[in-house]
């Protein structure tokens, strides 16, 4: 992989290393399912075994396991042993202010909260 940085004439900015591209791509493509991108939403705000996620995200126990497995190999998420259930957390404190920034400011525009309107990637 390159390794190298550029810096964006004119701006001061220096241009994110393929290691670090391929590392955001990998995390955005694994939240742009709807599922797992609610699972993460949901774990931003506190952990949770699966029932209640499945419960919460309204998806089936077998289909939010498998998000859930997904999300813990890729580091999103992990879990921990409490008695016989598996508790899941968000393992990315980065992601979840990404999620909560997004999601939130999503929210505001459907809600007219006086967000100018967003722009749109036609074509992409």
């Amino acid at each position: 992989m390159d390794r190298r940085t550029t810096t964006v004439p004119g701006s001061g900015h220096e241009d994110p290393t393929a290691d670090v591209l391929t590392e955001a791509a990998a995390a955005f493509g694994l939240l742009a399912s709807p599922a797992r991108l609610h699972i993460v939403w949901a774990l931003a705000q506190g952990e949770s075994d699966v029932t209640g996620l499945a419960e919460r995200v309204g998806g089936a126990l077998p289909a939010v396991s498998q998000h859930l497995t997904k999300l813990k190999l890729a580091g999103l998420v992990r879990s921990r042993r409490e008695g016989r259930r598996q508790v899941y957390l968000v393992d990315d404190p980065d992601v979840v202010d990404v999620v909560r920034l997004l999601v939130g400011r999503l929210t505001a525009r459907t809600t007219g909260a006086g967000l100018p309107a967003p722009r749109r990637l036609h074509g992409l």
